[in-house]
């Protein structure tokens, strides 16, 4: 690495200033869960509910009639659901014996199927290959000292048999057992109180704090951005807004999914013959808000009781087939449809997510798995210590095309590089690759080369995945005579891509890129001053023409000199010239100057890339050329354009 470059900066290593609020955090939300988890229900139900208190607001009634009205909606809604619950539990209980036949029949025959043949199999081994057995050895004679023990042993039995033969004496200490009085009907209800005291407890402290987060949601709001800071207002304001709209509109659209699920089931249950449909399409409608570890619970659940239920087998597989064909419609036709991708998380941040939130704070844990983690990534995207979270958990890629790109050409992964651009060409043309992947990841190479982060190992290897790829995108394709030619005259050695690339181009074609017998003013040409830089930019734009069946020729500043191409200037239509950096404007200038008055009757342009940081001012350059542009693909298209019959 040369020594006037910077020094890449040292990696970052984790510090006890950070694994130390790390682990507290982690603390804090096991350990506090008790106090954090109502909180956490509260806050996340005031965002659900804050758009009908605001639709209640606006009809004239008061923010604080409107915030009771609506929490009294949702604690109706929540008792009557848990009500009906109830009651079909304890009918379920009651029908239970009525099963018990039926599961002992379902559970012989899986025993039949299972273990019954490792049995049979156990046993036909044992059959063929017995187990040796021990020659009985002769009884050993006792010895003296033995006989002595055996007789003072049948002499302690003998006493011991006496003693027991001997009435009891008054004053001897009597055996007694203890025995647990029947639990009275006090006993049940108490012990009844104490087990739904603390749902009931806790569900009654989510209530209160429900109603004064709705009741100070703007003071809330207003101190929030207090601690985050006041020079931060525009960001932290966002994050609050996309925060409530994406909890409010996620949680709204799966509970109007998970209940539309939940009533279709429960006609389908019905109707195929399961009692007590009501009860196993509300578990099911409430187990899907816990992610893809709910739907499999729901149908493990009807499945174990459509086999109880039924002597046979086809209640359980039409259950099955029903829940199995309704969930594939939801989770692939209607859930796409109704909220998409709405809360931007990636399956596997979903998956992670539920174990992390489970493991701390049990099933409640799970299902606030999902909004928990959203309102983490969509904060995460406007404050920057929670960013990282932000990157890991959404189902966008970490990195973007260019990244990728420059990525992949660091590591030699010419393969994938050329898959992902072929698949991404099947809907859009080189000229856009170009703008969006090429150019883009090689203005992070040229930036790290600049700054001594790659060696000249990695920098060769980068220009080898840049020819390789522009040969396979858009290379033309010579005879055997041509590829031979090629790979004797071109040499892959040169530090001048552009050069490379055009070396192989007119391999192909020859050394005027093409016929000379043309209409004129049919010939685009494109033109560098010589250095790497603009020869590979004229290169990539000459083939990216090409692929549109535009006669698209290159020529540079360092070319020598032909009288023969003077005669040839009638051929061409537009010019391209490469768009100058700041240091080369004066040499630019007369360039273009002087490509006018050799080409009067071509119309001049450059473009301009928005990655080009070097690049002059538009306001220096406008006045040399006719046109403007900003990218290759409105090259593309300015050519196309101007082809078309008038």
């Amino acid at each position: 690495m040369p020594s006037h470059l910077p020094q890449p900066p040292a990696p970052q290593r984790l510090s006890l200033g950070r694994i130390v609020p790390a682990t507290c955090i982690l603390l804090l939300l096991h350990f506090g869960q008790d106090v954090l988890r109502p909180i956490a229900i509260a806050a996340i139900l005031s965002l659900v509910i804050a758009p009908l208190v605001r639709k209640l607001a606006r009809t004239g009634m008061g923010r604080t009639a409107a915030t009771l009205l609506s929490v009294l909606l949702v604690a109706v809604g929540v008792v009557w659901m848990s009500a009906v619950l109830a009651i079909q539990l304890v009918a379920v209980a009651g029908d239970l014996p009525r099963y018990s036949a039926a599961i002992t029949s379902k559970v012989q025959s899986i025993r039949e199927v299972t273990v019954r043949p490792f049995e049979r199999l156990e046993a036909e081994f044992r059959g063929v290959a017995p187990q040796a057995r021990p020659a009985s050895a002769p009884a050993p004679v006792p010895t003296g000292a033995q006989r002595s023990r055996s007789a003072a042993a049948a002499a302690a039995a003998a006493a011991a048999a006496a003693a027991a033969a001997t009435p009891a004496v008054p004053g001897d200490p009597v055996p007694v057992q203890i025995r647990q009085a029947p639990p009275t009907a006090g006993d049940i209800v108490s012990k009844l109180l104490s087990s739904v005291w603390g749902p009931v407890g806790e569900a009654g402290i989510v209530l209160v704090l429900l109603v004064f987060v709705l009741l100070e949601h703007e003071s809330l709001s207003d101190r929030f951005i207090r601690v985050i800071g006041v020079a931060r207002l525009g960001p932290t304001v966002q994050a609050l807004s996309e925060t409530a709209e994406g909890v409010s509109r996620f949680f709204l659209s799966q509970f109007v999914v998970n209940l539309t699920f939940g009533v279709v089931l429960g006609a389908g249950l019905w109707v195929i013959g399961i009692p007590h449909a009501a009860l196993w399409a509300s578990i099911a409608a409430l187990l899907r808000f816990i992610p893809y570890v709910g739907v499999l619970g729901a149908a493990a659940l009807i499945a174990v009781f459509g086999a109880a239920v039924d002597p046979g087998w086809s209640l359980v597989l039409w259950s099955l087939g029903l829940f199995a064909a309704l969930e594939l419609l939801v989770a692939n036709v209607v859930e796409p449809q109704v909220y998409g991708h709405s809360t931007g998380l990636a399956p596997l941040a979903v998956i992670v997510s539920a174990l992390f939130w489970g493991a701390m704070w049990g099933p409640v844990g799970l299902l606030l798995s999902t909004p928990l983690t959203l309102c983490i990534v969509v904060v995460g995207r406007h404050v920057r210590a929670l960013e990282p979270f932000a990157i890991l958990l959404t189902e966008g890629p970490g990195l973007n095309a260019g990244q990728r790109f420059y990525q992949r050409a660091l590591s030699g992964n010419t393969a994938l590089i050329i898959q992902d651009a072929r698949s991404y060409m099947r809907r859009a043309t080189f000229a856009k690759y170009c703008d969006r992947v090429l150019l883009p990841g090689l203005s992070l190479a040229g930036s790290d080369l600049r700054l001594g982060h790659i060696d000249e190992q990695q920098s060769e290897r980068i220009k080898k995945v840049i020819v390789r790829v522009t040969e396979e995108l858009a290379g033309t394709r010579p005879d055997r005579r041509a590829a031979r030619r090629r790979r004797a005259t071109v040499s892959l050695a040169s530090a001048n891509v552009g050069a490379q690339l055009r070396q192989m181009r007119e391999a192909n074609l020859g050394p005027w890129q093409g016929e000379l017998d043309v209409p004129p003013q049919s010939i685009v040409l494109c033109f560098g001053f010589g250095t790497e830089r603009d020869d590979l930019l004229t290169e990539l734009l000459v083939r990216a023409l090409r692929q549109d069946a535009i006669d698209a020729r290159s020529a540079s500043l360092s070319d020598p000199q032909d009288p023969a191409r003077a005669d040839k200037s009638v051929l061409v239509g537009t010019a391209f010239l490469t768009y100058p950096t700041e240091d080369a404007l004066a040499q630019w200038r007369t360039v273009a100057a002087e490509m006018r008055a050799a080409l009067p009757d071509a119309l001049i342009a450059t473009i301009r890339l928005p990655l080009d940081e070097a690049a002059a001012s538009e306001d220096t350059v406008q006045g040399d050329v006719n046109l403007i542009l900003h990218s290759y693909a409105e090259a593309e298209a300015f050519v196309l354009q101007a082809r078309k019959p008038t």
